[in-house]
């Protein structure tokens, strides 16, 4: 396992071209792999603007088989050539009925490193993932890669500390958080600062509590749906923290960028040491975590 590698986080926005995506996605890649990057994460479904905005079954069309997906394909092969490690979100059609919001880990010799599926589905006004994706049973893990070994969880699953904690027990150094999230325009003004804050803070927390190094990265872009005309203003703002909380790289809001971070594992370690959180916990009285609610008498 490298000492220190370096991240990046591709942060861009999406056309209604899904051939346009992938290969502007590709691009960012080699961009980010000529920057020096040996590691790079692209935004939750990134090869189409957010259709979750409406119920439509014909948007079912838009996925696409694992691991026979041209996506992935295209992409072992843009890993291969760059010799980066890279993580893949794809829209994941496992069978007739079954769908995932899915990402792939791409080792840098082109091979697939592990698949994860997405846990926690959010159902909210122009999020209305419920419908479209079913949850995921594989579980909260981590894989080795040539850089080390890593997690990544989607979006929703950001603001839950069990799934960062497990992929933290499993020997993850760094939880990936590929992203689409943004403001409703109307209540950007009033609540906008807050959102935004609350979800930095709440995985900057998952760094601190785990001594893991966190990276999300966001889309970008005012979306409009072409059928309800509800839109989502995306925030940007892709980030990497170190074991710490410290903000290492952030992006601006509004513009498609790469931004760039070094997780150094000895860095973590000396961290650890300090804040021997993994060492405290009382796995002994944990039971309860496991319901649902406990009720009071």
């Amino acid at each position: 396992m490298h000492q220190t590698f370096k991240t990046a986080l591709v942060q861009m926005s999406m056309s209604a071209d899904k051939t346009v995506n992938l290969r502007r996605g590709a691009e960012y890649i080699e961009q980010a792999a000529d920057a020096g990057a040996q590691l790079v994460c692209l935004p939750e479904l990134f090869l189409s603007p957010y259709f979750c905005q409406r119920e439509d079954s014909a948007l079912f069309d838009l996925a696409e088989e694992y691991p026979k997906s041209e996506t992935i394909s295209i992409l072992r092969a843009v890993a291969k050539k760059t010799k980066t490690v890279v993580i893949a979100p794809i829209f994941e059609r496992r069978a007739p009925g079954i769908y995932h919001n899915s990402a792939a880990i791409l080792d840098a010799d082109g091979e697939i490193a592990g698949f994860y599926r997405k846990m926690h589905i959010p159902d909210d006004p122009a999020f209305y993932e419920k419908y479209y994706f079913t949850p995921g049973d594989l579980g909260f893990k981590a894989f080795d890669t040539k850089v080390g070994r890593i997690a990544t969880l989607i979006c929703w699953d950001q603001w839950y500390p069990e799934g960062a904690r497990l992929a933290a027990l499993h020997g993850a150094v760094i939880v990936f958080y590929p992203t689409a999230i943004g403001w409703h325009p109307d209540e950007k003004e009033r609540y906008g600062t807050a959102q935004h804050d609350a979800w930095r803070t709440v995985q900057r927390g998952h760094a601190v509590a785990n001594g893991v190094y966190v990276a999300a990265t966001n889309r970008t872009g005012l979306e409009t749906d072409p059928k309800t005309g509800t839109q989502i203003d995306f925030w940007g703002q892709s980030f990497i923290a170190d074991p710490q909380g410290v903000l290492l790289a952030e992006a601006s809001v509004s513009s498609e960028e790469i931004i760039y971070a070094d997780v150094d594992t000895k860095h973590l370690e000396t961290i650890r040491r300090n804040w021997p959180f993994l060492r405290d916990r009382r796995i002994d009285a944990y039971g309860d975590i496991t319901k649902r609610f406990i009720e009071t008498a």
